[in-house]
C-alpha cells in the first residue's frame, strides 16, 4: 500500500457509500475501502478526520485555449487550476486557434497533457474549422481520441447539417454537444435582454435565442432517434423544454454552471466585464427554474464553462469578450448555493459534478470502487473562504466570484494515487 486515507466520511453515490471509512491506494489504484485499515501498512497516511472523500470531479466543459491562445491559458496551467478545484478529469472544447478538427491537433493535446495535474480529454469540432459548412470526419477524429464533438462557442446554424452530424455520431456512439444560440436573434447583444439591459442602455440577448435552438436540437433528436447534450443551460424556457422532452423519452441530457443558479443580470449594474459570459446571466425567474431543474433531475451535470481571458481583454465592459473562469470555485460555489442552503444533498452534488459527467461522456466508472483509478478529492465542507482572484492558479483571473465568501474547500486532490494539490 502506497497511500492510506483515514477517518473520512466517504461519499460515493454510485456504490451507495455514505459512511466513515479508510481508503487504501497502491500503484495508483484503489485497493481497499474498509472501516479500519492499519496505518502501519502504508508509508504515507492522510488523516482525513472531519473531512469528506469523494470521487474526483469531472468538468465536461472547459476552454483550455491551447493551441493558439495560450496567453490566456494552456493545458498545464488550466490543469493546475483544475487540481486546485478538485477536478481530476477535464473535457476541453475545440474552439482553439486553429480549431481542433484534425488527428494532429488531438495528438498535440494528449501529448501536452501527459504531465498535467488532471486527465485531459479533447472534443473535436462538428464542422471543419467551425465554419458551419462541412462536417468533420467523425470516425477519424474518434479514432484519434476525440471523446465528443461540438462547435461550442458557436451554434451549427444549418439544421440539416446538425441532423446529419447527430445521425453519424449516434452510429459511432460519439456524444454530440450543442451550443444553443440563434445568432440572428442575438444580433450583437452582449447581456440578457430585459430591464437591466434597458437601464444600462446596452443591447441585450433575448432568451428566445437559447430556447429556440434547444427546441430545434430536441426535435432533431426525437425525429431521428439520436442523442443530444445541451450545453450551459441558462433560461427558464430551456429547462422546461428539456424537462418536457425527457418526460416524452427524448434522448437529451444537459448541463448548467454555478453562475446560472447563483447570480442574476442585476450584478451587471457594476459594469464589471468579469460578469459577462455567453449565455449571459439571466433573471430571478431563470435562476429559480435552473435550480428546480437541478432538484428534479432535468439538469444532469454542473460544469464551469471555464473561459479564460486576459486583463486587457476584460478591461472594457462593452467590448470585452464573453467568458469567466470557474475551475477553482465550481465546487465551493455549488456547495454554498445548493447544499449548505439545503436544496440538495452532497451526494446529489457529487453525482452532478462527477458521476453524471463521466457517464454522459462515456469515460467509464468514476466511482470509488476497488480496482478503479485513485482519482479522488478530500473536502472540508465546513471551511468558509473568500475568493481572491489574485490567488487563482490559472493564467487568467476573470472570475465572477471575486470577493465572495463561499463554503466548502477542496483540501487535497489525488490523481492516479498521487497528491497533485494540497490546500495551504
Amino acid at each position: 500500500m502506497d497511500l492510506l486515507i483515514k477517518g473520512a466520511l466517504v461519499i460515493d453515490p454510485k456504490n451507495r457509500i455514505h459512511e466513515h471509512l479508510d481508503i487504501g491506494i497502491s500503484h495508483g489504484v484503489i485497493t481497499a475501502i474498509q472501516p479500519h485499515i492499519d496505518a502501519s501498512a502504508a508509508p504515507q497516511v492522510i488523516d482525513a478526520t472531519g473531512l469528506v472523500v469523494a470521487p474526483g470531479l469531472v468538468d465536461m466543459h472547459v476552454h483550455l485555449r491551447d493551441p493558439g491562445l495560450t496567453y490566456k491559458e494552456d493545458i498545464l496551467s488550466g490543469c493546475e487550476a483544475a487540481a486546485a478545484g478538485g477536478v481530476t478529469s477535464v473535457i476541453c472544447m475545440p474552439n482553439t486557434k486553429p480549431p481542433i478538427d484534425s488527428e494532429e491537433l488531438i495528438s498535440y493535446i494528449y501529448d501536452r497533457a501527459k504531465d498535467a495535474k488532471a486527465k485531459v480529454y479533447p472534443t473535436a469540432t462538428i464542422t471543419r474549422g467551425m465554419k458551419g459548412q462541412e462536417l468533420s470526419d467523425f470516425s477519424q477524429l474518434m479514432a484519434a481520441g476525440a471523446i465528443a464533438v461540438t462547435d461550442d462557442g458557436r451554434p451549427v446554424e444549418n439544421a440539416r447539417l446538425m441532423q446529419e452530424a447527430m445521425e453519424l455520431c449516434h452510429a459511432l456512439h460519439l456524444p454530440v454537444i450543442s451550443h444553443c444560440e440563434d445568432l440572428s436573434i442575438v444580433d450583437g447583444g452582449i447581456i440578457n435582454k430585459g430591464a437591466v439591459s434597458v437601464d444600462l442602455g446596452v443591447k441585450g440577448m433575448d432568451r428566445s435565442s437559447e430556447d429556440s435552438i434547444t427546441a430545434r436540437e430536441i426535435a432533431l433528436a426525437e425525429a431521428t432517434g439520436t442523442s443530444i447534450h445541451i450545453a450551459h443551460v441558462s433560461t427558464k424556457g430551456s429547462v422546461r423544454i428539456i424537462r418536457d422532452a425527457k418526460r416524452r423519452g427524448a434522448k437529451v441530457t444537459c448541463e448548467t454552471a454555478p453562475h446560472y443558479f447563483m447570480l442574476t443580470d442585476r450584478e451587471l449594474f457594476s459594469r464589471d466585464a468579469n460578469l459577462r459570459m455567453n449565455p449571459p446571466l439571466r433573471e430571478h425567474a431563470d435562476v429559480a427554474e435552473v435550480i428546480a431543474g437541478i432538484v428534479d433531475g432535468t439538469i444532469d451535470a454542473i460544469i464551469t464553462d471555464h473561459a479564460p481571458h486576459s486583463e486587457e481583454e476584460k478591461a472594457d465592459f462593452l467590448t470585452a469578450p464573453n467568458g469567466v473562469v470557474g475551475l477553482e470555485t465550481s465546487f465551493a460555489a455549488s456547495y454554498t448555493a445548493l447544499v449548505e442552503s439545503g436544496i440538495i444533498s452532497l451526494d446529489h452534488l457529487i453525482r452532478l459534478m462527477s458521476l453524471n459527467p463521466a457517464r454522459i461522456m462515456k469515460l467509464g466508472d468514476n466511482s470509488l470502487h476497488v480496482g478503479n483509478p485513485a482519482d479522488l478529492i478530500i473536502i472540508d465542507t465546513k471551511k468558509k473562504w473568500v475568493v481572491d482572484r489574485n490567488k487563482l492558479h490559472g493564467k487568467s483571473k476573470n472570475t465572477p466570484f471575486h470577493g465572495r465568501e463561499l463554503t466548502g474547500k477542496v483540501k487535497t486532490t489525488i490523481l492516479g494515487g498521487q497528491v497533485v494539490f494540497e490546500d495551504q
